[in-house]
């Protein structure tokens, strides 16, 4: 069974994003684009909900985003994506699978079968819905050092308690520091 992990970058306080979906207060320095880069390089499936794909559609793919990030760029391209949307009717980006349907069921036939791991960026319902189900074996959190006065949680609306194991700890320069932890 493939593995699937949570990555996601939240403020201090704990928010995914500020107002309005605003995620500009996320430090992007050298040392955390190489560590995406490293990431990405292992070819895991990317998952996402519609919101999010929507932001890295709108970004990945432009010229903009291969010349501020080329090696990240190239990965996110290429790699297999499935978002998860009820809404959602076409898939812009290359290699993208929708799914709407049996959201759970299909996600973890998904596990059973892939060629790869699987890997959620951003898309904060999502997490809390694959959480609740039991699904994700690892949350990969990368802690900025900045505050903000409102936004959306990381586990919004979540109904039970979700007990976690520290599995590792690595601190960036910039201050960031990205906890991984395993469910208990």
């Amino acid at each position: 069974m493939k593995k699937l992990t949570v990555f996601e970058f939240i403020t201090l306080n704990g928010f995914l994003s500020g107002p309005g979906g605003d995620i500009g207060w996320h430090r992007h320095g050298q040392e955390e684009n190489q560590f995406a880069a490293d990431s990405l390089q292992s070819g895991n499936t990317l998952l996402f909900g519609r919101k999010t794909y929507e932001m890295m559609a709108g970004f990945w793919p432009t010229p903009m985003a291969m010349e501020s990030d080329p090696t990240v760029a190239r990965y996110m391209n290429s790699a297999k994506k499935i978002v998860v949307s009820q809404s959602l009717k076409n898939a812009i980006w290359e290699n993208t699978t929708i799914i709407s349907h049996q959201v759970m069921d299909q996600i973890r036939r998904l596990k059973e079968t892939s060629l790869h791991d699987i890997t959620i960026l951003g898309s904060g319902n999502l997490v809390t819905q694959l959480a609740e189900a039991g699904l994700i074996d690892e949350y990969q959190i990368m802690i900025d050092p900045v505050a903000i006065g409102s936004g959306t949680p990381l586990f919004q609306n979540i109904s039970q308690t979700l007990n976690l194991n520290l599995t590792d700890v690595k601190a960036f320069k910039s201050g960031v520091v990205l906890l991984s932890y395993v469910p208990q």
